[in-house]
């Protein structure tokens, strides 16, 4: 049996509880939390079901295929909160799930009626003591084989970049603190210095209470986990720099003109994904498409080109294509390469990854001019940088009563104008 204290400071308990070495700073967000995947699934051998909850189905997803994770002798992935009657004891049960109350109480109230014949199982982030007592008190069957902690607790988006998902942090302003948003915003940032290694020196806005509330729960937790980021000092820390969005209101308002941040903005990027079901005459598998810059090398050498730079790599690509099969038709616009791609269906199955972005263009091209995009952001820029108040005025106003100026986009004008002129 369990001790009623199943924790690292307690003894030895009835499973192994243990801290993850951290991955190497320099990989990047989306090779540390694969690594941290692939050793979840590869520490235990055998036939085993990999468990997710919704939150790391999104975070396995984005640096991992289901094919990848298959090859680790994974019989099959599951939801956790999916219902089961059926059962399968030789099988194991690895758990990849973040260290919430309602994931603990999920994990417990399998251990009661085990459907699998172990249990391993990886948090996502720092498990507390009443969590790990409570799988202990729970396992009466005693099936449970490992408990570990992974720090892979955030959407790796390019090596530099990571999201932890939550839609806005508007509810930690004003009275109403909604805990729920607070707690995962400090658990993110925590999970991103534990795997990428950082103890680091914290610096936030002094004008914010956000922003001092979130620096003191990081500050107070790497002081409470000093074990755990007991890294290797350095002369010159690290600094984890934490501003508030409020600070600049104009540049989210702003239309955004290189790749990712243009698929983003006018079509939307949900975890690695974009759907494209809703353009004019898609085919079936352009309808939702992958743009990952581990598995796409086109996607990953143009993310942050802006879109004219990009056109002309995608013409090169076509061109290039062309040549090897002597092709005649001439090709001047993206319509054309749209058209060039549809006409040659082996062309789209050896170059994928092309005809997709060739359908990305052609689609945010097609959103550029039905919305009139071009003219828009000059105004933008022109509100945003200049100081001629008179000009900026009747340029909005004449966008104002252009029907083919999408609602959006002319509110964002009108906020524009309202921050950049408050004082007039």
């Amino acid at each position: 049996r369990l001790p009623s204290c199943a924790h690292r400071d307690c003894g030895r308990p009835g499973f192994p509880f243990r801290r993850a070495r951290t991955p190497n700073m320099d990989k990047g967000t989306a090779k540390t939390v694969r690594d941290y995947v692939t050793r979840v699934v590869t520490s235990v051998s055998g036939m085993k079901t990999l468990v997710l909850d919704r939150e790391t189905t999104a975070i396995v997803s984005m640096v991992c295929t289901q094919s990848q994770i298959l090859q680790h002798e994974v019989f099959l992935i599951d939801v956790l909160d999916s219902p089961h009657t059926d059962r399968m004891p030789h099988l194991k049960a690895v758990y990849f799930v973040r260290p919430t109350t309602e994931n603990v109480k999920q994990i417990c109230d399998a251990l009661r009626d085990p459907r699998y014949g172990e249990y391993h199982i990886f948090f996502t982030n720092i498990a507390t003591e009443k969590m790990i007592n409570a799988l202990a008190e729970a396992d009466h069957h005693e099936v449970i084989q490992q408990v570990q902690e992974m720090y892979g607790d955030y959407l790796a988006i390019n090596p530099e970049l990571f999201s932890l998902g939550v839609p806005s942090v508007a509810g930690l302003r004003g009275s109403k603190h909604d805990q729920a948003i607070f707690d995962r915003t400090w658990q993110g940032v925590a999970a991103i210095l534990l795997s990428m290694k950082i103890k680091p020196a914290i610096r936030y806005q002094s004008n914010s209470l956000a922003c001092e509330k979130l620096a003191a729960k990081v500050a107070g937790t790497i002081e409470h986990e000093a074990e755990l980021f007991a890294f290797r000092s350095r002369e010159l820390p690290p600094l984890l720099l934490i501003v508030d969005r409020c600070e600049d209101g104009v540049t989210p308002l702003l239309n955004q003109w290189t790749y990712q941040a243009m698929v983003h903005e006018l079509m939307g990027i949900s975890n690695s994904r974009v759907d494209m079901s809703g353009a004019p005459g898609v085919k079936d598998e352009m309808k939702e498409v992958v743009l990952s810059l581990d598995s796409d090398p086109f996607y990953a050498q143009n993310v942050f080109l802006n879109f004219g730079d990009l056109g002309a790599n995608v013409k090169t690509m076509v061109d290039e294509y062309q040549a090897k099969t002597h092709s005649t038709r001439k090709i001047d616009s993206i319509a054309d390469m749209q058209a060039f791609v549809e006409n040659y269906p082996e062309f789209r199955k050896m170059s994928g990854n092309v005809s997709k972005h060739v359908a990305l263009m052609s689609e945010l091209s097609r959103i550029v001019d039905a919305r009139q995009l071009m003219e828009v952001s000059q105004v933008e820029q022109e509100l945003a940088c200049n100081e001629d108040h008179a000009s900026a005025v009747q340029e909005v106003i004449n966008l104002l009563s252009n029907r083919a100026v999408a609602p959006n986009d002319k509110l964002r004008l009108v906020l524009l104008y309202a921050l950049r002129d408050e004082q007039n």
